[in-house]
């Protein structure tokens, strides 16, 4: 830990001229590379409550949704949209509401948050403040990325200057909290929340459950599900499927089959979802005759079979090695209403490869992408199953033959499927398909690399990863500190917070500075530790210090209920 105050003990304020370099470090401490929210935007927020003169033309954005439709051509369309937004706002004019709208929802499903934040406050300062359902598109989204410091951070600033949040908002809150595996927190900030007058609904509840079986088992939510039954909550079938689920996971069928059976009895009929968390059970534990029952109750609008349950069955049958069966059940799909995907020959196509059927593979690739089925990261894992058979060459050259039918660069592709690998834990085969991919003439990134790091972590593989790192340092390459920030990341994530602080030590002494991402990950992980009066401590520290932003401690105290610290 003193590792991590002194790399910093010199350095004065970043703004300063004269500020001292420790360990040979830019005296300008960069930005953070995770999007945050900027202090500036607030104060935008602000200035909405004064009388602002602005010129009373409205004018529209360039169409950024038609034209070629490969990823870097969109990519552009949309960027030049938001510059054009930015340029004309400046100038004092007013966006069309309906077009600054869908350009916020488009940033976001690019995963383009701090652009999409940015749109907001663009929004608000021109005189054209967003509706409250795109208000809480955005913070739902922050949350689904994990950013959920961030998006409780926005919500208090925006009840601030006058923006009321409402339910839907504050379970998106919840829900990300709950993913963050924080169940007391969000029980405690859901006593805060109704202390205010929020009046939780069935969807918070739902959020609720899922958490308690993930962090406690199903047995501790059926008691969470009593006491709220108890204190006057009413929740709905979406609950009862959360039980389901829980139970299934862990493998208690027969109570599922039970408990499925009484639904009537807690006062609700089950649905197509209710059929298809049973049904996934069943057919994966290979009780056929028990699911070809299921599967004729259902009949009738609420329980008719859905692209899930064909995908259910394709897969289930795939995986006990039924693959004509299961090409059956495709070509039904095929000819009835719902469309096969991607999804849909996945696991068809993994099978193949674990049995080595090659030909059977391309076939099937063949006739996925002839249906205008486009591969995704998940085909990617099915196919790297042939490297586990010892096949590496026959991956690597259906891999190949994907990437001719790309639209994207050879670089991006490569770059693409093997991030796609380490992030379903397939880092052996990413490996594999690497040195392939180097012998034809692709050289590694950065980001390639903090993906194999990653992985490698993911998978447990902590030493193999430091390892990895020091090899590739070995090789020629430098890493960056997005490669320390990753390493120390898996570290943090991996509860070896420790070890962390060790590459932290090493990152300072081979003269790389460290960033307000690195040092916000080293205060998450003291936080996993359950040191948090530490944590608290450490975040003081580096905030005196000037190297943690104001903003930064606040979405972390919040975040993580840490006790307020005087900033």
């Amino acid at each position: 830990m003193a590792a991590l105050i002194n790399s910093i003990t010199t350095l004065t304020n970043p703004s300063s001229e004269n500020a001292r370099k420790p360990c040979g470090f830019p005296s300008q401490i960069p930005n953070l590379h995770s999007f945050s929210l900027n202090r500036g935007f607030f104060k935008v927020l602000a200035s909405t409550q004064m009388a602002i003169s602005l010129k009373e033309s409205v004018f529209t954005l360039p169409n950024w949704r038609t034209g070629r439709n490969d990823p870097k051509t969109r990519d552009l369309r949309l960027n030049d949209a938001f510059l054009y937004l930015e340029y004309m706002v400046r100038k004092g004019h007013k966006p069309d509401l309906s077009h600054a709208t869908q350009l916020l929802y488009d940033l976001c499903k690019m995963n383009k948050l701090r652009k999409a934040t940015r749109v907001m406050e663009m929004m608000v300062s021109s005189g054209c403040p967003p509706d409250p359902s795109t208000y809480t598109f955005l913070v739902d989204n922050l949350c689904k990325k994990g950013n959920v410091g961030h998006a409780m951070q926005l919500v208090e600033k925006m009840e601030e200057y006058g923006y009321q949040a409402n339910t839907v908002t504050y379970n998106s809150l919840i829900k990300g909290l709950c993913m963050c595996g924080n169940l007391n927190q969000s029980l405690q900030f859901l006593d805060r929340l109704m202390q205010k007058g929020l009046v939780p609904n069935a969807f918070t509840y739902s959020f609720l459950l899922e958490a308690a079986y993930k962090e406690r088992g199903v047995n501790e939510a059926m008691r969470l599900l009593d006491e709220i039954i108890d204190k006057g909550g009413k929740p709905n079938l979406v609950s009862y499927n959360v039980l389901l689920t829980g139970l299934c996971k862990e493998g208690r069928t027969d109570e599922a089959i039970t408990f499925f059976r009484n639904l009537p009895s807690k006062g609700f009929a089950s649905n197509v979802v209710s059929c298809n968390i049973l049904l996934r059970n069943l057919c994966y534990e290979g009780r056929w005759e028990e699911a070809n029952d299921l599967l004729s109750e259902m009949v009738g609008e609420a329980r008719s079979p859905s692209a899930v349950t064909y995908n259910i069955l394709i897969g289930s049958l795939a995986y006990h090695g039924l693959t004509d069966q299961a090409l059956e059940v495709l070509e039904e799909m095929f000819r009835g209403p719902f469309k096969p995907t991607a999804a849909s020959y996945n696991p068809i196509i993994a099978q193949f490869c674990k049995e080595g059927k090659v030909d059977a593979v391309v076939k099937c690739l063949d006739q996925m992408i002839y249906r205008h089925c486009n591969p995704n990261d998940g085909t990617y894992n099915a196919i790297a199953v042939l490297c586990e058979e010892g096949k590496v060459q026959e991956a690597f050259s259906i891999i190949q033959s994907l990437r001719n039918r790309q639209n994207s660069s050879t670089h991006d592709f490569y770059r693409s499927v093997i991030s796609g690998l380490c992030r379903k834990g397939n880092t052996y085969p990413a490996f594999l398909l690497l040195y392939e991919m180097t012998k034809c003439g692709f050289t590694p990134d950065s980001f390639t690399y903090s993906s194999l790091i990653r992985g490698l972590c993911m998978e447990g593989m902590l030493e193999e990863a430091m390892e990895v790192f020091m090899t590739i340092e070995e090789g020629g390459y430098r890493p960056d500190t997005e490669n320390f920030n990753a390493l120390i990341l898996g570290l943090c994530k991996s509860r070896r917070t420790d070890l962390s602080l060790q590459i932290f030590e090493m990152m300072v002494d081979r003269g790389h500075m460290p960033n307000e991402t690195t040092y916000s990950i080293i205060v998450e992980g003291i936080i996993h530790e359950k040191a948090r009066e530490l944590a608290a401590a450490v975040l003081k520290e580096l905030h005196l210090r000037q190297v943690v932003s104001r903003n930064t401690v606040e979405r972390l105290v919040m975040q993580y209920d840490l006790e307020a610290l005087s900033v």
